[in-house]
């Protein structure tokens, strides 16, 4: 347990950053669930629109350092090829 004033305020502080970020983190899985399900319904403009709207909420999540950089491109990129091949699996 903290005894000194300052490992008392650290901790502190580390419950408000955990609690922001567990905020972000959801919203984020949010944004991401609503592409998932844009393109399981085959609906390649919806998918777009919830891509585009997934996209800032990634990268601000990466700016904040709730997530690696590396893993919200990564996230991004294969959704976007995803999101492209909803339109090609329709035609086929």
């Amino acid at each position: 347990m903290a005894n000194t004033p300052s490992a008392k305020k650290a901790t502190r502080k580390i419950a408000r950053r955990t609690a922001i970020n567990k905020t972000r983190r959801s919203r984020v899985r949010t944004f991401l669930r609503k592409v998932e399900e844009a393109i399981l319904s085959g609906d390649q403009e919806a998918a777009r629109a919830a891509l585009r709207a997934a996209e800032p909420e990634l990268a601000r999540a990466a700016s904040k350092g709730v997530m690696h950089r590396n893993t919200v491109s990564r996230k991004i990129s294969r959704l976007s090829s995803r999101v492209k091949n909803v339109g090609a699996q329709a035609a086929a």
